[in-house]
């Protein structure tokens, strides 16, 4: 279903027999330690080294008859290797091997994903610098406010991202953990001295403690993160088809050459990477439920997890990395439509002004109850009538009483709201 969006780093980690070969590097790290301490012959680990790999088409004949995809990984394996495959697997369950075999996947996967995450954050931050003081109106219930930069929008998103980062990291580093432990965790065949030096081999954590499995929080944790993570990248999306609404226009997605809006309207130029990236956020929010439900299983380990995973898991994994790959081209390519935005800035006639008006009302006497009223009143007289409002409030007899025309003028100088953008800038770390 996800061949078409697959980028071949990601795709590598999670094509098909993917667990494999992450198997076969748990395998021979316990054999390695194991031959280290003496419990496996080092004519029997030299053997093993030379001649064990995966045959993906026997493994499924195997797994054909059996029914069991780790023991048919095994036989298949032992196959390769001859007499001295008698030695792998000692003391292990299937879940020592594929657990901390499905952890290496995970691992890498999420350092792949912070590597979009980064290269989203680069792309963001070159134009918020661009349109660091490109003003436009500030929205609030879709209703216009007081005016912003784009810049600052984006730096909004930025701040978001490096939420998310830190998020990932976490979760990469609770995803990392690697169990030997055996068929209930008691280490009764092997023990944890193995454990450790194995999962030191593998670069991964020790679990503390486990059953038969590594516990599911870890999973719901990782999970969960990637569907924050795709709530973010929704959150951005929506702004910018919103943004490129019609009736806003402010900013638009990049067009390319012979793409087309719609089989009936030659006309529409559609913000289509924005909601496909949208509507995958919806698939990540349901993995993520999926992987908290499976948290709770019976006693020592049961296996309704199992099939669950395989599906989310990968699908995951890839859905979130062509959701960011597809999120940095738009930002990327992103037309700002800085003319757009003055326009709309003044269809409201200076009424994002209204606030600077009360306030100085205020800080000259008037009480703000009073200094309410009049503003309000003089607001919604130019809404309705098509005023200006700074003409208005300039003919308010009321309002003279405490404010000259030149300082009600000043009141209106939009570079007053943009005073604090380099402050902002400087806390995200974004300077020239």
């Amino acid at each position: 279903m996800l061949e078409r969006y697959t980028h071949p780093e990601m795709g590598k980690l999670w094509q098909d027999g993917y667990e494999y070969e992450r198997w076969l590097d748990v395998e021979l790290a316990v054999a390695e330690v194991m031959a280290k301490r003496g419990e496996i012959p080092q004519q029997a680990m030299e053997e093993i080294r030379k001649s064990a790999k995966v045959n993906p088409k026997r493994v499924l004949e195997i797994e054909a008859v059996v029914r069991h995809d780790l023991i048919a990984f095994l036989q298949a394996v032992v196959e390769e290797i001859g007499e001295a495959g008698k030695y792998l697997h000692l003391g292990l369950t299937s879940s020592d091997v594929k657990d901390t075999g499905l952890s290496l996947v995970l691992r890498d996967s999420g350092r792949l994903l912070k590597s979009d995450l980064i290269a989203l954050r680069e792309s963001l931050a070159k134009r918020a610098f661009e349109s660091k003081y490109t003003v436009m109106v500030g929205r609030t219930h879709g209703i216009h406010a007081e005016p912003l930069t784009f810049g600052l929008k984006l730096a909004l998103w930025i701040a978001e991202i490096d939420r998310q980062e830190e998020r990932l990291d976490q979760a990469i580093v609770s995803v990392s953990a690697g169990k030997i432990s055996g068929a209930v965790g008691t280490y009764a065949n092997v023990s944890p001295d193995v454990e450790e030096e194995v999962c030191l081999l593998l670069g991964l954590e020790t679990a503390l403690v486990s059953n038969q499995i590594l516990q599911r929080d870890r999973h719901a944790h990782f999970v969960s993160t990637l569907a924050l993570i795709g709530g973010t990248l929704e959150k951005i999306a929506t702004e910018i088809r919103n943004l490129q609404r019609t009736d806003i226009l402010e900013v638009e997605e990049s067009f390319a050459e012979g793409q087309k809006g719609s089989s009936a309207m030659p006309h529409k130029r559609n913000p289509i990477v924005c909601e496909q990236v949208a509507g995958m956020s919806r698939l990540l929010r349901g993995n993520a439920l999926a992987a908290m439900e499976n948290i709770a299983l019976w006693h020592e380990r049961d296996m309704t997890h199992s099939s669950v995973e395989r599906i989310i898991l990968p699908d995951s994994c890839l859905l979130l990395d062509h959701m960011l790959r597809q999120m940095t081209k738009v930002i990327t390519g992103l037309k700002i439509r800085e003319d757009q935005m003055k326009r709309n800035l003044q269809k409201t006639f200076g009424l994002t002004s209204s606030q600077r008006v009360l306030l100085a009302l205020v800080e000259h006497g008037c009480m703000r109850e009073e200094a309410y009223a009049w503003v309000q009143e003089d607001a919604f007289q130019a809404w309705d009538h098509g005023q200006d409002f700074i003409e208005v409030v300039t003919e308010d007899t009321r309002i003279l009483n405490y404010l000259t025309k030149e300082k009600i003028q000043g009141l209106f100088d939009l570079k007053y709201h943009l005073r604090h953008v380099d402050d902002i800038f400087k806390r995200l770390g974004l300077q020239d």
